[in-house]
């Protein structure tokens, strides 16, 4: 296997390098999404515009406008089902052409990768005030590496089917501390959910970003903590895995340069 690179930029953000062709997971680049300000990590600085933009939900959390605006109209836009009258609602016809729906089970390629939905148990609704309905999905993208960005989920019985993969991007932890347990992973589900998709290495995201303002001290070890708890919890569910918890900005490289 030759090298694939992820660099994790916070929440669930993330830029994916694999056989020359780059991805970018749910991008927030500002900092702030209304009662939410970004609290750890530096502001996004990406190293260019991605080949495709994969976006796993409506929450605007993960399908950030502003962000998506700031990026640009070069990248293929992969969303979920049902999604495509948001994009046209909010980032225009253009926006509409360089969009692809996709539904668990379905696949379509960028550059050199395939890019495969697959299921997350997630409300993928734009919000209760809201009248944008859509699916909630994840991503596997197979190119060197089998990769699998999760989105935001809660347990769900078709993780074993995602095994084997090279890595994993868990959402553990999120951005406040009222978050339910149904839709999301807390640090020790997210270790189960890497013992069912059996994935050489993990790096946990979503957590230690954006928290609500004027609660910067409330339960504040709901968001310092996932990252490390759940390495501590990996080594006792998923052992034969290896964990990195990267710092908002870093990088990690598997595989062997080519």
């Amino acid at each position: 296997m030759s090298s694939t690179s992820v660099t994790w930029w916070g929440h669930s953000t993330v830029w994916i390098a694999d056989s020359g062709t780059s991805l970018l997971t749910d991008p927030v680049l500002t900092d702030r999404i209304a009662h939410l300000k970004r609290m750890g990590g530096p502001t996004p600085v990406l190293p260019g515009t991605p080949d495709a933009i994969l976006l796993s939900h409506l929450h605007a959390d993960h399908f950030h406008v502003s962000s998506l605006r700031k990026i640009g109209d070069g990248p293929q836009l992969i969303v979920p089902r049902g999604a495509k009258a948001f994009v046209a609602k909010s980032l225009g016809p253009a926006a509409v052409a360089r969009t692809i729906e996709l539904a668990p089970g379905d696949e379509t390629t960028v550059g050199s990768v395939r890019i495969h939905a697959v299921p997350a148990a997630h409300d993928g609704n734009r919000g209760p005030w809201s009248r944008d309905r859509a699916l909630a999905i994840g991503f596997v993208i197979e190119g060197d590496a089998r990769t699998w960005f999760a989105g935001d989920t809660g347990l769900f019985d078709e993780m074993n089917d995602l095994a084997p993969l090279d890595l994993a991007l868990i959402p553990v932890g999120g951005w406040g501390p009222t978050l339910g347990s149904e839709f999301h992973l807390d640090a020790a589900d997210g270790a189960e959910a890497l013992r069912r998709s059996k994935a050489s290495w993990a790096v946990p995201v979503h957590y230690g970003t954006l928290w609500p303002i004027g609660m910067g001290r409330v339960r504040s070890h709901m968001f310092r903590d996932p990252g490390s708890e759940f390495a501590r919890f990996a080594l006792q569910k998923a052992p034969d895995s290896q964990v990195r918890v990267l710092a908002q900005g870093e990088t990690l490289t598997i595989g062997r340069p080519a």
